[in-house]
């Protein structure tokens, strides 16, 4: 009798190594940091309504961003106080009802208007359709990640971390799944991570998101991924969007 292995639809290629300055190990998500997956906001991003909804030009932010602490709360209270009506749709109406709201479990997310965060400058807006922090950043000359809730410069990576018993800490650097959105995440009609409409950039991940990979792990983490991956024009495990979805003509 033979053995009939199947291989998983959703396999990934990773590679570990130890971080050079503390008690931790790093496992980063090879197939998508070879991958040439770039966002495509503005350019057919469909969004994460229950159906594509592109004209909308929301991208993820219809359901505003969850801080992860106070210090990331306190980012862009700073950030926020730099921009302007003429960069912010929603100025107006933030300093009269404020542009955040704590649940009662005691997280603090941005506030929603009209389906969609406060911060979201929507189609028409003369100061520029989109994120009001990132434009606020660029036309400051500044770092959009710098202005932005973490979860808004991170997505859609994801590090994670978890630790043993022993204290040893690992954390991984991977694509934002559907799941990581919790149980809504399952309805969206499309996500970016799981459509070859999003892998048309003309670089790798790891070099095409280098500050956000940096600012996750640090210049010299950053740089040991970078030798390794620099070793490869391919991975032995391409990226299964890429390798089971045909082109869109």
């Amino acid at each position: 009798m033979s053995l009939i292995v199947s291989i998983p639809e959703d396999l990934h290629e990773w590679v570990s190594f130890e971080d050079p300055e503390e008690e931790r190990t790093y496992m980063f998500d090879v197939s998508y940091m070879l991958s040439n997956w770039m966002c495509i906001y503005g350019q057919g991003c469909q969004g994460i309504h229950e159906e594509a909804t592109p004209e909308l030009m929301q991208g993820c932010c219809s359901f505003g961003a969850h801080f992860i602490d106070a210090d990331d709360v306190k980012t862009v209270k700073k950030s926020s106080k730099r921009l302007t009506a003429k960069n912010w749709q929603f100025k107006e109406k933030a300093d009269e009802k404020g542009w955040h709201k704590t649940d009662k479990s005691g997280t603090v997310t941005t506030k929603t208007v009209d389906g969609a965060c406060i911060f979201l400058n929507r189609p028409g807006f003369e100061g520029g359709v989109g994120c009001a922090l990132h434009i606020g950043a660029t036309e400051a000359g500044e770092r959009p990640m710098d202005w932005k809730p973490d979860v808004c410069w991170q997505v859609p990576m994801r590090s994670q971390d978890t630790t043993d018993e022993d204290g040893h800490v690992v954390t991984f650097i991977r694509e934002w799944k559907r799941r990581d959105w919790g149980e809504g995440g399952h309805e969206f009609h499309w996500w970016c991570n799981d459509d070859r409409l999003a892998f048309v950039g003309d670089k790798p991940v790891y070099k095409y998101l280098k500050d956000e990979i940096t600012e996750m792990v640090g210049e010299k983490v950053y740089a040991l991924l970078a030798v390794e991956l620099e070793k490869r024009t391919t991975t032995a495990v391409g990226h299964p969007v890429v390798l089971t979805q045909r082109p869109k003509k």
